[in-house]
């Protein structure tokens, strides 16, 4: 007999990581509780981490800009 998944009651066979193939989808977007990335702190929230342990999005709500983004270049002076 072949490996079974290794999310509790799931009986599928193993494909990969441990995972069946619906769970390994899951594991792949980040659906699960153990995730391939580590995922932003805000609660329910599994966007992967970009800055301070947030996500994108949530790092620009706490600090006002968004994450990566360079200062906008000032327009040469017209003489």
């Amino acid at each position: 007999m072949s490996e079974t998944c290794k999310v509790e009651k799931c009986k599928r066979e193993y494909r990969a990581k441990g995972y069946c193939d619906a769970h390994y989808k899951k594991w792949k977007r980040g659906e699960l509780p153990k995730s391939r990335y580590k995922t932003c702190h805000n609660e329910n929230c599994n966007k992967k981490v970009s800055k301070s342990g947030l996500c994108e999005e949530h790092f620009a709500a706490v600090y006002g800009k968004k994450a990566g983004a360079a200062p906008a270049a000032e327009a040469p002076a017209a003489s």
